[in-house]
């Protein structure tokens, strides 16, 4: 038996670092450079052809420039163009390719997660045309999901060509979606957190640098193909905002959050409602594009993307009754069509509708500046209903560059992510994801075994067997290892130095066998045995028991790899999980008051 103490306290290796990256990330930051600055081109193709559809559709008309469709003459006419499209929709969604269904970042984030950031390259065609024809013929929907869709599409293909693996593929097919929606909006930051927080599942510089590059490329690009920013400019609101300012910052985003679960309820409401229809799901953006249609002659704001009216509640010139046809008509043909399982984005109607509850809220909110609360709600909105609060409150700063309302923007974020998150268990994004059999989870922590040594774990009172040993007297330091629940021996040479290991199970049948008096266990040891070092963390030394199917080490020092220290198993490792559970779940008072006198009580 050997007592295997480490002397002195331990020392983190010196080969382990802050971040893991390598110099490759240099080869992946140049091809999500080429992305970013295609992807700028990417979503000035699709814009334009929104525009072209609109055109075509509802005005008879050749040209590329975003219009509204409120305008149009049609006429009772009116509700068969959003049924025409629809009907498109759905025979390319069935003949050429069922993941341009959706809005986009559920069919990103299920490509992440489920086919190895792997895309078709007909996706990167299909969905921005798809799209196109959607919006074009009056869908209420945003360009950014599709954007977003096509140019992680794009990235994936080009990923696809090279040599790579599945998280590089991932990081270029993320670079491509955030590039998309920073040509878009104007907003490389947000696109990034964007990334961060519903794509990558990560927060490794191996991903971000790649995705950020690509981000500011397309921001670049988008001044010369697009222009600049802001998308919504509004008249600046002052830095001070009054404590009934901040109180009804927390009212603000309380109602906020329950408009963002009544939306997410609504859409997959009306999911479940398509679903019990006796008829293939190909007709079912059909019957979306009839309520649009129908929506569009009851208030023909609620067709299309809505940026002028997104741009008019900011700047406080919306009547009442544009206020409430949004959040009755645009709310109501957004989450029918959406949920008929048609192609669109969602962040411009969630903006629009956010800017109409903002609407409402300046009605009897302290005044705080024209377009303040229409702003204020537009964050609340993208934070609780995405669960993406800093997206939220970036994305609004880069659309008005306002950096005045950071203060009331975080409060009322915060507040609607809070009631989100209490009161629903997945965001509009994640449940589809969840509806298609999988889960994922939006909480990152740093891993507790990434913190922990094998030297904090490991046991170094072990049986350990001399190489020089015969068969014939192993059997009492066996029964002794049994009795500790030892499955593994060392086996030590004369100088105390592994030559190799040897398990319980090859000890009893050895036992068994009657083997040759003369044969020593250096004869029947395994050689050269995988090891764990006493300075590595121990989700290295997991890694390495999933690779080799084995889950005992014997544990050495780096600098001397036949000197043993001690073993460490799986059940050390799930010993160290259940001190990180240990930490979360049990409550203690640590501080107690003590009052330099009695208190007597009266009886």
């Amino acid at each position: 038996m050997i007592e295997a103490k480490m002397s002195g306290p331990p020392k983190a290796s010196e080969h382990l670092g802050d971040f893991t990256t390598g110099w490759r990330v240099l080869w992946i930051s140049s091809l999500a450079i080429g992305i970013g600055l295609v992807s700028a081109y990417i979503a000035l193709a699709l814009l334009r052809l929104i525009g072209l559809f609109t055109n075509l559709f509802f005005f008879q008309r050749w040209g590329t420039a975003l219009v509204s469709p409120a305008s149009n003459h049609l006429g009772l006419w009116e509700v068969a163009v959003p049924v025409a499209g629809a009907l498109i929709i759905g025979l390319m969604a069935r003949y050429g390719s069922e993941r341009i269904r959706g809005h986009g970042i559920p069919e990103a984030i299920e490509a992440i997660l489920i086919n190895g950031s792997k895309v078709e390259p007909k996706v990167a065609i299909l969905k921005p045309l798809s799209s196109a024809i959607s919006i074009g013929t009056g869908g209420p929907f945003g360009a950014e999901g599709p954007i977003i869709m096509t140019g992680g599409a794009f990235g994936s293909m080009i990923a696809q060509l090279f040599h790579l693996s599945a998280n590089e593929r991932k990081t270029l097919l993320v670079a491509g979606a955030a590039a998309g929606m920073s040509a878009t909006f104007a907003s490389p930051v947000s696109a990034v957190l964007l990334a961060v927080e519903l794509l990558l599942f990560e927060w490794k510089p191996r991903s971000f640098i790649p995705v950020a590059l690509a981000s500011v490329t397309a921001g670049a690009a988008r001044r010369y193909v697009l222009g600049l920013g802001p998308l919504f400019p509004v008249p600046p609101h002052p830095v001070f905002i009054s404590p009934q300012g901040l109180a009804g910052c927390l009212v603000a985003g309380v109602l906020a959050g329950a408009l963002s679960a009544l939306l997410t309820i609504a859409v997959y409401a009306a999911e479940d409602l398509f679903r019990l229809l006796p008829i293939h799901w190909m007709w079912w953006p059909a019957l979306g594009g009839l309520a649009i249609g129908l929506g569009g002659l009851i208030f023909p704001q609620a067709l299309g993307v809505g940026y002028d009216t997104i741009g008019a509640l900011l700047q406080g010139e919306v009547p009442r009754a544009t206020i409430l046809g949004i959040l009755l008509v645009k709310s109501a043909i957004w989450a029918i069509s959406l949920g008929s399982g048609t192609s669109g984005g969602v962040l411009a109607p969630l903006l629009m509708m956010g800017g109409a509850l903002g609407g409402i809220e300046s009605m009897f909110l302290p005044h705080e500046g024209t377009g303040f609360w229409p702003l204020v709600s537009m964050g609340a909105i993208l934070g609780g209903t995405m669960r993406s609060p800093f997206t939220g409150i970036i994305f609004v700063l880069e659309l008005t560059h306002d950096v005045n309302v950071l203060v009331p923007l975080l409060l009322a974020v915060t507040m609607s992510h809070a009631f989100t998150v209490l009161t629903l268990r997945r965001s509009i994004l994640t449940e589809k994801v969840a509806r298609r059999g999988y889960h994922l989870s939006r909480e990152y922590a740093v891993d507790p075994l990434e913190i922990l040594f094998v030297h904090d774990v490991m046991r170094d009172n072990i049986v350990a067997l001399p190489a020089a040993m015969n068969s014939g007297h192993i059997g009492d330091l066996a029964a002794n290892g049994a009795r500790r629940g030892q499955l593994l021996y060392p086996v030590l040479d004369d100088a105390h130095r592994l030559v190799g290991v040897i398990t319980r199970g090859s000890l009893a049948k050895l036992l068994k066998s009657r083997p040759s008096p003369e044969q020593s266990l250096a004869d029947l040891a395994r050689k050269d045995p995988v090891v764990a070092y006493a300075d590595e963390t121990l989700r290295t030394v997991v890694y390495r028991m999933a690779e080799t199917g084995l889950t005992r080490f014997p544990v050495v020092e780096r600098t001397d790899q036949r000197r043993l220290v001690g073993m460490v198993s799986l059940e050390d490792l799930l010993r160290a999980r259940t001190r990180a559970l240990d930490e979360d779940r049990r409550r203690e008072r640590v501080l107690h008051i003590r009052l330099p006198f009695r208190v007597r009580r009266m009886v």
